[in-house]
């Protein structure tokens, strides 16, 4: 399972900080990741990281937020710096072994989170 926090509102510059905690077989995934869906919007991909820590960034969310991960305590990150309006979307993490063609598409992570709320504010 995986659980997601750190959700909030933000005035737009502003910085937030979004965790994923996964427990059980979860942690075995090769690839975890967020993915974003704003009303009305398809999900998006926005950042993901490997076993390894190779990282991967939707072109929309380059160079404003890092994604990282803590195989220790099976926890992975996004910091999300500079926040725009359009930013604003229910975060949800996600698990999986894709290959690497699929990284940044949804349907191949098999495990996802709650999702949370970020809403930024003009």
């Amino acid at each position: 399972q995986l659980q997601a926090s750190g959700g909030g509102l933000v005035q737009a510059g502003g910085s937030l900080r979004l965790s994923c905690a996964a427990s059980g077989r979860t942690s075995n995934y090769r690839y975890a990741g967020w993915f974003r869906q704003a009303p009305g919007k398809e999900r998006e991909f926005v950042a993901a990281v490997s076993y390894s820590r190779y990282t991967y960034y939707g072109d929309s969310v380059k160079g404003r937020f890092t994604i990282s991960r803590d195989n220790a305590k099976n926890t992975m990150y996004l910091q999300m710096d500079n926040l725009k309006p359009e930013d604003t979307a229910v975060y949800y993490c996600a698990a999986g072994s894709p290959i690497l063609s699929q990284v940044r598409e949804h349907s191949a992570y098999g495990v996802w989170g709650q999702g949370t709320l970020v809403t930024v504010s003009s």
